[in-house]
């Protein structure tokens, strides 16, 4: 906090005539700006379309100065020869497309040697016109810390108990940090919101108001659009098979919680390459709920717009969203349809490929990419090579034991007791089927019993898998290729 009072403070100090601030945090920034003002004895004032121009008189009664409208305040700073800081709360709206407004406000910059005058432009959203970018500097508040969102957890969790006469919040020390750690990027004003959602309505921080606290933290981000938040992570549980992308990513939960520990540098993200419904976006989704995070979903159909440059904008506003969230897996699906080589789309798909690779290299967030690909020979090779991502895992069909698997969880979530069924024959005859296959088959034969009014037996899911022509057949030689190229260049993600 103390490092943007300083760097506010050089910026003030610079002469800049117009100063543009996003932000949420009103009142945080007006307080700073007050305490600046107030050591170089500077006027303050304060606009809004509500309350027209007011004074602030460090200490002294608001002397309020009549300005109805925007432009009115504009020629009352143009007008005044005594050198203030005037901030325009919510001024964004009165510039666009209204020339009186940017030429008056331009004028105030152009005479800032005699003025002295600096604007400052408070709102959520600024995009300055042309005419006054020059003469315009930006600040951006930064986000709390680990140790400031440590101590604010900690105040709440003293409030709830002091309501409750001294019985404390209860907490484990690992759900203690995962909160602590999916609250940052919020300012401190929301993330207290959203803890006191946590606290307040049992007295315990568990692992269930995780998800609920990431719900909350996205909408309040107002980040739907090309990336979407997925409400429902699977658990690895309900994944059959992948024992050998499992063990990677317990090995590396602690290294990208904590890059702190020894000299480990912390994951980047994987890429999941395999036969379609093999279990890779189930997988994507596992990933998020093993280290209990957000999973966001990037949608590239979405991404794409018709207006030269507005793809590219999309992308890079997705992941600065994507930044602001971490720390969070960000699932990149079917990646190949929006950076395919082979796309003649006047370039676009080169310049969105440029922006992602550069995102990749800088990014400093805790942002784990799974990006899922049905067919890599579409992919540039800068995208695929070691560095960009840690490890490239191959999704393959299931083998019969992962198979078994598979029909066991598919068969209990549908409220089937597997005991009453075969499960070592039911893998046998299913060779060859994919595990959305799998659950398609058991789907289907609980439809076919339904309408006989018959319990699901192992003749009906039998008949059912000898009537389904799994993609392995239909498409044999894509997927043998597709398996050949990956057994040189992929890590299998479940044993042979």
């Amino acid at each position: 906090m103390t490092n943007d009072l300083k760097d506010l403070s050089l910026i003030l100090d610079s002469k800049v005539p117009i100063l543009a601030i996003e932000s949420f945090e009103e009142p945080r920034v007006i307080e700073m700006v007050t305490g600046l003002a107030v050591k170089r004895t500077l006027p303050l004032f304060t606009w809004s379309i509500t309350e027209g121009l007011n004074r602030l008189g460090f200490g002294e009664r608001p002397e309020t100065l009549e300005s109805p409208d925007a432009e009115h305040v504009l020629r009352t700073i143009k007008d005044t020869n005594v050198p203030g800081i005037y901030i325009l709360c919510d001024f964004h709206p009165y510039l666009k497309d209204e020339p009186i407004n940017i030429r008056l406000l331009r004028e105030i910059a152009m005479r800032h040697h005699n003025l002295g005058h600096t604007v400052v432009l408070l709102s959520h959203s600024i995009d300055p016109p042309a005419e006054i970018k020059r003469y315009t500097a930006r600040f951006e508040l930064s986000m709390p810390t680990e140790e400031q969102l440590m101590h604010l957890v900690r105040e709440e969790a003293n409030n709830w108990s002091r309501s409750k006469s001294g019985r404390p919040v209860r907490s484990a020390s690992d759900t203690f940090k995962k909160l602590v750690q999916n609250l940052k990027g919020l300012p401190i004003q929301d993330a207290r919101q959203l803890v006191r959602g946590a606290i307040f309505d049992d007295g315990v921080i568990d692992e269930t108001d995780i998800p609920e606290l990431n719900k909350a933290k996205f909408a309040l981000m107002d980040m739907e659009g090309v990336l979407s938040f997925q409400y429902d992570t699977a658990k690895f549980t309900d994944v059959g098979g992948l024992l050998r992308l499992k063990e990677w990513l317990e090995k590396r939960e602690d290294s990208f919680r904590d890059s702190e520990i020894g000299t480990l540098d912390a994951p980047k993200g994987i890429m999941l390459l395999g036969v379609q419904g093999s279990g890779k976006s189930l997988a994507a989704k596992a990933v998020a709920g093993l280290w209990s995070l957000p999973l966001l979903r990037l949608d590239f159909g979405a991404l794409y717009n018709k207006f030269y440059g507005e793809t590219e904008r999309n992308l890079r506003d997705a992941l600065k969203l994507a930044d602001m969230m971490s720390p969070c897996v960000l699932w990149l699906d079917e990646i190949e349809k929006g950076i395919s080589t082979d796309q003649n789309d006047s370039g676009i798909s080169s310049r969105v490929l440029g922006t992602l690779l550069t995102w990749m290299s800088e990014r400093e967030s805790k942002a784990f990419i799974v990006a899922t690909s049905n067919d890599i020979s579409r992919l540039p090779p800068e995208l695929v090579r070691k560095g960009r991502l840690d490890e490239i895992f191959f999704v393959d069909l299931p083998n019969p034991k992962v198979r078994a698997d598979i029909f066991q969880i598919h068969l209990e979530k549908r409220a089937q007791d597997p005991s009453h069924f075969d499960l070592g024959t039911l893998a046998d005859i299913s060779d060859g089927f994919s595990g959305a296959e799998i659950e398609q088959a058991v789907v289907s034969a609980l439809y076919s019993v339904a309408a006989s009014d018959a319990e699901l037996s192992m003749e009906a899911l039998s008949s059912t898998i000898h009537e389904t022509n799994p993609l392995s057949v239909v498409m044999e030689e894509k997927i043998n290729q597709l398996r050949s190229w990956a057994e040189e260049r992929c890590v299998f993600a479940d044993e042979s």
